[in-house]
């Protein structure tokens, strides 16, 4: 006994410490955070508290009428039987900017399917303006419920300037839950980028350049048809970081697209010796042969046809005719050697990219939109059995920089907030990084000239920016 009272005198001290060193925890990350994560604090406060009464009355518990060993070892022969207990799911509560992410157990007659059904529920009682469930493993579900909606609240991005980790992931920006969206790149051709004047396009391309602009295992290039000079346009904060630029004339944007095509045959005959795969993707990008990506801003601008008897027409409209069959060989043959063209127009209709290129491509994103067909164009048919999700309901200034796309492994279509990136940031990435900007063709000539090799096809011309 003394022995005991000796540990339970050093024990009460210990205790009180522990328990004072997490309140001084909790109050230094109450005091640091922003202002949305200290009200979804106290938020996961009373998430936690008032769970089991909650539970109760949204039908997420279960009944057990087997007594416990316990129960079994101590109950008396004649005695009572043990009063069934109710079991409530175990739940770990996590508070962020927008609201709280609650991981909890599953229970007999207590999954998925039940947690889904009572989200309205649960978002009434947490004061949440919309709240998800999904399944997080065996035995376990997540729960989101945002407080503030997450499209309506404009974000910022700040690059690092540091080299992404994963070529093959482009982070987009956050879904409808704050939920961080990504898609992947890798054995990607082509993507489609649509919506209305302002409403966020550009600077979510700017957002591509900014995060990929520090690897030197991509190089860009990129046709602005709005502009003629690159000062002019979106891009003249980042043209250093471009080992190519054309503005809106056709015989420019020509050459470069021939010039692509001819590095994207020069890479085809090549790749199995050279690399010792039929596929870029399965070594990945590097230097010596880099993810080469294309930007077709204002795409109709390329690819619209002239109708007219006079001369000059008719040479316009040969020229367009021929950037259409180019830009077709780079998105149907590319993919394999490492080739990305990004196509950026108000409408993707059939008249603005034609269908032979928009609809291999396979990832497509809509901003803003006035009409359905418009949406059609850009998400395909099937965007017209989810009028909540169509772009059309983005016309709201509270919008812009939000966009939809079809998710793989997600049923119908997911919102997006794209982050902004500002002049200052986008002029700091390209000015620091423009030392890493190479001419592929010189990288395909370098790496032949290691390995012993030399391409069976003539260099393709130079383009000066």
């Amino acid at each position: 006994m003394e022995a005991i009272t000796g540990y339970a005198s050093h024990a009460l001290p210990i205790a009180t410490a522990l328990v004072g060193a997490w309140l001084l925890v909790t109050v230094v990350r109450y005091v640091r955070a922003d202002k949305g994560t200290r009200v979804s604090m106290r938020q996961a406060v009373r998430v936690r508290w008032g769970w089991v009464r909650l539970a109760r009355m949204a039908g997420l518990t279960v009944t057990d009428k087997t007594p416990t060993l316990l129960a079994q070892i101590t109950a008396q022969k004649d005695g009572a039987a043990p009063a069934p207990r109710v079991l409530t799911p175990k739940i770990k509560v996590r508070p962020d900017q927008y609201g709280v992410i609650v991981r909890a157990r599953t229970l007999p007659q207590v999954g998925l399917e039940e947690y889904q059904k009572s989200a309205r529920f649960l978002a009434d009682a947490w004061r949440c303006t919309r709240v998800s469930v999904l399944p997080d493993g065996p035995g376990r579900v997540v729960i989101r419920g945002v407080r503030s909606d997450p499209l309506t609240t404009p974000t910022e991005h700040r690059p690092t300037g540091r080299p992404p980790g994963d070529l093959t992931r482009w982070e987009l920006g956050v879904d409808e839950y704050a939920a961080r969206v990504c898609v992947s790149l890798a054995n990607v051709p082509g993507v489609t980028v649509a919506g209305v004047p302002g409403a966020g396009k550009t600077s979510g391309v700017n957002k591509f350049v900014c995060d990929f602009a520090p690897s030197p295992s991509v190089q860009i290039a990129t046709a602005d048809g709005k502009v003629s000079r690159a000062s002019e346009g979106d891009y003249a904060d980042l043209v250093k970081r471009m080992f190519a630029f054309c503005g809106d004339d056709l015989d420019e944007a020509n050459a470069l697209f021939k010039r692509l095509v001819e590095l994207r045959k020069r890479r085809s005959a090549t790749i199995r010796d050279v690399l010792g795969v039929k596929n870029m993707w399965h070594v990945g990008p590097s230097p010596e042969w880099p993810l080469t990506v294309l930007i077709i801003d204002e795409a109709h601008t390329f690819f619209r046809e002239y109708k007219g008897s006079d001369a000059e027409t008719k040479r316009l409209a040969a020229l367009t005719a021929e950037n259409a069959r180019l830009v077709e060989d780079l998105v149907k043959k590319g993919r394999s050697v490492g080739i990305l063209v990004i196509l950026i127009s108000q409408k993707t209709t059939g008249d603005a990219i034609p269908t032979f290129i928009r609809d291999v491509c396979p990832i497509g994103l809509s901003f803003a939109q006035k009409t359905v067909e418009a949406a059609v164009a850009a998400l395909g048919e099937d965007i017209r059995n989810w009028p909540d999700a169509s772009p059309v309901t983005l016309q709201d200034p509270a919008y812009v920089g939000v966009a939809v796309m079809a998710m793989q492994g997600r049923p119908g279509y997911t919102r997006i907030r794209t982050p902004y990136v500002s002049d200052t940031d986008a002029a700091r990435i390209a000015e620091d990084t423009s030392h890493l900007t190479a001419d592929p063709d010189l990288c395909l000539d370098a790496l032949l000239r290691t390995t012993g090799r030399t391409a069976t096809l003539l260099p393709s011309p130079s383009l000066a920016k």
